[in-house]
């Protein structure tokens, strides 16, 4: 039994000060609004002068630390070390499209982590897929090559991609998923492309969580893919039509709708603190989800190369990028996320908390995880001066050496 005393405790509703959790067996055994000493023979830590969240859950993270998680072997695995001392306890590896050895390669490597998560790893989830079924012409840096239309039913022959890149079909990227159900989780799509509809419908009836992004769909194209089973949006605002005064666009969609989580990348750069603000007015932090779409560039000084799947990105001072210049993910972690949101954005450390941690539980199913409450599993992070992240507990053993 272990005891956290004397810490501000962020609850779901509101924050303990100087509060004290009781951890037995890896779960939160109880929590009590003083800094008391526990019961007998329980080893007590002093957290005087910190705050106590749940751990961070991303569920959109290419990579870290020169690591993608397309890069094979045990990438996923080496990742899932890396992220504890971000405050991650939880985290869906995230493909951009590839080709389908590649995709099996990555979701076997998902279902081994899961198995047999390692001491002091972050959880690894069931993997995002920002699959082959986006529209080109939202594509960012994801590799045109590899994008294919949703298959008809029609479909028999291969589908030959563009000079140089890969032989294979579209059909032939949902068999593998097929092969492995639960290891997939987030499927990014844009709903516009023919087909597209018909693809959301067979994907949720499947059991998996499809997203709208890298689209181009108008208004009411979003609200037919919400109407055929979408409930998430991938990085609301980048890659997406956004909110005029006569088109509404994905973007508007999201935003009124209840049915519908949306991520949102909280560098401060990819979206505009005062926006990030505005979207959380609009749908509230119980919809809306704290993401880094970080890459292997995350945690690597400016100048640093580094891949995103199959393509060499750049470290910026601000962002990863292609050697043209476009934006390829971010090189933020899910600390700085917490503080642009409580520091930049101006939201309480509830709201953060509910963004970084619970939202993103609850979208995935995860009842056990994502708040400091009775009876739940005790991944914790412990945040010192300026919310800086000093220790990261997942079902109560520490992750971090000091």
């Amino acid at each position: 039994m272990m005891v956290l005393a004397g810490a501000d405790l962020v609850l779901p509703d509101r924050v303990v000060e100087r509060g004290t959790l009781v951890i037995d067996a890896g779960r939160i055994e109880a929590i009590d609004s003083r800094a008391i000493d526990g019961p007998a023979g329980a080893t007590r830590i002093d957290c005087s002068g910190h705050v106590i969240v749940p751990g961070f859950i991303d569920v959109h993270v290419h990579g870290l630390e020169g690591i993608d998680v397309l890069d094979g072997g045990g990438a996923v695995a080496a990742i899932a070390s890396r992220l504890p001392k971000f405050g991650v306890t939880g985290f869906c590896p995230t493909a951009v499209a590839c080709d389908p050895s590649t995709l099996a390669e990555l979701l076997a490597a998902v279902t081994a982590a899961r198995s047999s998560r390692a001491p002091r790893s972050a959880r690894v989830l069931p993997a995002h897929l920002e699959s082959n079924f986006i529209n080109p012409e939202w594509i960012g840096a994801q590799p045109r090559r590899c994008l294919r239309l949703p298959p008809l039913e029609s479909e028999k022959s291969k589908v030959k991609s563009e000079k140089g890149g890969h032989d294979f079909r579209a059909a032939d990227i949902l068999d593998v998923i097929a092969r492995h159900r639960a290891a997939t989780g987030i499927i990014t799509l844009a709903p516009e492309l023919p087909g597209g509809l018909d693809l959301v419908r067979a994907l949720v009836a499947a059991g998996h969580r499809v997203s709208i992004g890298h689209t181009g769909a108008t208004y009411d194209e979003a609200r037919a893919a919400i109407d055929a089973g979408v409930r998430h949006a991938t990085h609301l605002f980048n890659r997406m039509s956004s909110m005029t005064s006569r088109s509404p666009g994905v973007v508007g969609a999201v935003l009124e709708s209840e049915a519908v989580a949306a991520e949102i990348i909280c560098d401060g750069f990819h979206v505009h603190p005062a926006l990030v603000a505005l979207a959380i007015r609009m749908k509230t932090a119980r919809r809306m989800m704290a993401i880094t779409d970080g890459t292997a560039g995350s945690g690597l000084p400016v100048g640093a190369r580094a891949r995103l799947g199959e393509q060499e990105i750049i470290v910026t001072e601000r962002t990863a990028e292609l050697a043209d210049g476009t934006l390829a993910g971010s090189v933020l972690t899910m600390d700085t996320a917490f503080r642009t949101l409580v520091n930049r954005v101006g939201v309480s450390l509830v709201d953060a908390v509910q963004m970084c941690s619970t939202t993103p539980a609850s979208e995935l199913g995860l009842t056990e995880a994502g708040a400091i409450a009775h009876g739940m599993t005790a991944d914790l992070v412990v945040l010192g001066p300026g919310l800086a992240v000093r220790q990261t507990y997942l079902a109560g053993a520490a992750a971090l050496e000091h």
